[in-house]
């Protein structure tokens, strides 16, 4: 019992996932780093090369593997990272705060996904990684290669509105719901990137990593905002 109170004491005494968020966040940041010097060194053809061509039928590159359904599914799945569809779905949560009257939350979520944005141009621009040609592009491509801009932007889109939510409920097992079905969403996202042929593998984990950590580090923000009084509080107890 005394054990018990000792920790309950030490608990509130510091702040346990602002820390591991801080974890978190270094680490995508150094896994980011990792993977751009592997690019720009050229020490990650070999790797992408390979797990680019198990997707493709050895017999025809332009075929990936799989019946149609699975083709046309991987088509879908990656739409879900599209820049119109996540424009859509942030517009539509920010009317959705707004109309809750939690208008300073909106703006962050706002400055969150607007932001990563800009910075997956910028980065983009920056590395300028061409496309794979080794096989028949699947979509549609108009940027350069690294970092992926949809799973990048997915996991900025998708982990920032399940950390909004999971502020707006106490239950827990709403809260992990909302996380594991944002992860779910970022993780088939980058997998239909590969699939269909117009990104490397490195692509997309280093545009999870960048992603992830742009997520973290609003949820950082947002809960110092939160604690200075100067964004909405999180949804009450039972």
């Amino acid at each position: 019992m005394n054990f018990r109170i000792h920790l309950a004491r030490w608990r509130d005494r510091v702040e346990l996932w602002p820390l591991i968020t801080l974890a978190l966040l270094a680490g995508g940041v150094w896994g980011f780093i990792e993977l751009a010097d592997l690019v720009v060194e050229g020490e990650s053809e070999a790797v992408d090369t390979r797990l680019l061509l198990a997707l493709r039928n050895p017999q025809d590159l332009s075929d990936p593997i799989g019946p149609g359904w699975v083709e046309e599914l991987g088509r879908d799945l990656t739409a879900l990272g599209g820049i119109g569809i996540l424009t859509i779905l942030t517009i539509s949560v920010a009317g959705y705060l707004w109309l809750l009257g939690k208008v300073r939350a909106m703006w962050l979520l706002l400055g969150a996904i607007g932001s990563g944005q800009l910075a997956s141009t910028l980065l983009k621009h920056g590395f300028d990684r061409p496309r794979p040609d080794l096989v028949p592009h699947e979509s549609i491509v108009y940027t350069a290669s690294f970092p992926s801009g949809h799973s990048m932007l997915s996991a900025i889109t998708y982990l920032t509105l399940a950390a909004l939510l999971m502020r707006m409920h106490a239950n827990r097992s709403l809260k992990i719901y909302f996380l594991v079905l944002a992860i779910l969403l970022t993780a088939a996202v980058g997998v239909s990137r590969v699939y269909l042929g117009v990104h490397w593998p490195t692509d997309v984990l280093a545009g999870w990593a960048v992603g992830a950590s742009w997520a973290l580090l609003f949820w950082l923000v947002a809960r110092w905002l939160q604690d200075h009084g100067q964004v909405e509080p999180e949804g009450e107890r039972p």
